[in-house]
């Protein structure tokens, strides 16, 4: 830990060097990479020059002998090493690697998977969920694509979340949703399972990935669902694949062809940029058992039991009886766990 604070201290005066150099305030790019790298360190930098002199300061407390004065600044001891102490906890969580994609905004796909139509309402139901949070959090919700289920819901639904540090609160929504609950449908009152399966990837520039247009086909066509001037009468809904991947995604949320292609183009650098990272993450899955899950649509991350108004993270072994709650969009207490083990995980490997 004592290394990783003076490389911090050493980088940030190296950055306050730079910054007084003429040239680089004539130079706005590098200027606003230096400023921003001077903001994120400048915390850790001032807490570590304060417990240097805490330490400096412990170093020179006289507290021998049997007098008054002594007895204060045995006192005086003793608060310095409890401060040093919660200081140096908070440095462990400080120096925990931070994701490049924690600030990102991100694009949610929702698919009903095993159950046919009680999965896609179950899909509908999620997606309320995360619309629901997300407007709590102060987020922007963009839809981009959807079909609807046969009974309700979605078999299949996407949407951008646009806002603060929204991957940082998601990114562990990845993966294969279970419920159990009696369907509407259902003349007996027997309880079935369904699943549902969410993707959650960060926004991807086109400097994260790079996609030669000779890899794509762009497919136009006219828009389907309820009225509306555009509606079967202009080509306006997009569709592009990925060649070398074969990853499809659409488009026809606008009344615009050229907006509908930008909204594709997003979602096609979100995909290829997270199908090849998880083709890295597989190379690293040894590493990776250590994180919250693998993200992978398979994996059941959680399951929502309506009769007894419980939902369970499987990954952490984290239960809550406010399921109610929960799908009304009230998600902090499960994404607070799963990122305080994800914290706990990534501070074991530092060790």
């Amino acid at each position: 830990m004592r290394n990783r604070l003076e490389a911090v201290k050493k980088r940030f005066a190296e950055i306050e060097s730079e910054l007084e150099k003429p040239d680089v305030g004539n130079d706005v790019r590098r200027l606003t990479e230096l400023s921003k790298e001077r903001s994120t360190l400048e915390r850790t930098n001032d807490e570590y020059l304060h417990y240097l002199k805490l330490e400096q300061d412990l170093h020179d407390i006289d507290d021998s002998g049997d007098n008054e004065l002594a007895e204060l600044m045995k006192d005086e001891r003793k608060r310095i090493v409890t401060e040093l102490e919660e200081m140096e906890k908070a440095f462990e969580v400080e120096l925990i690697p931070v994701d490049p994609n924690d600030k990102k905004n991100i694009i949610v796909e929702i698919r009903g998977a095993v159950g046919g139509d009680e999965a896609s309402l179950f899909a509908g139901d999620l997606e309320r969920m995360y619309v629901r949070y997300a407007e709590g959090q102060g987020w922007k919700v963009k839809y981009i694509d959807s079909v609807e289920g046969t009974a309700g819901g979605y078999s299949y639904v996407s949407f951008m979340v646009k806002g603060e540090n929204v991957y940082s609160k998601l990114k562990f929504e990845s993966g294969a949703h279970r419920v159990q609950r009696v369907p509407k449908t259902e003349a007996s009152g027997r309880i079935h399972t369904s699943t549902a399966t969410v993707l959650v990837m960060p926004e991807a520039e086109e400097v994260d990935v790079k996609i030669a247009p000779s890899d794509l086909k762009i497919d136009t066509y006219r828009s389907q669902g309820a009225g509306g001037q555009n509606v079967n009468k202009t080509e306006s809904a997009v569709r592009i694949t990925h060649l070398p991947t074969g990853i499809v995604v659409s488009c026809q949320t606008e009344k615009a062809q050229l907006q509908n292609k930008e909204i594709c183009m997003q979602m096609i650098r979100a995909k290829v940029h997270d199908y090849y990272q998880s083709k890295i993450d597989e190379a690293r899955s040894s590493e990776r058992k250590l994180k919250v899950g693998t993200g992978e649509r398979s994996e059941k991350i959680r399951t929502y039991n309506y009769p007894q108004n419980r939902v369970t993270d499987h990954r952490i072994g984290f239960t809550v009886n406010t399921l109610d709650r929960v799908m009304e969009g009230e998600l902090e207490p499960i994404i607070e766990a799963l990122i305080h083990f994800d914290q706990e995980q990534k501070l074991l490997e530092m060790k």
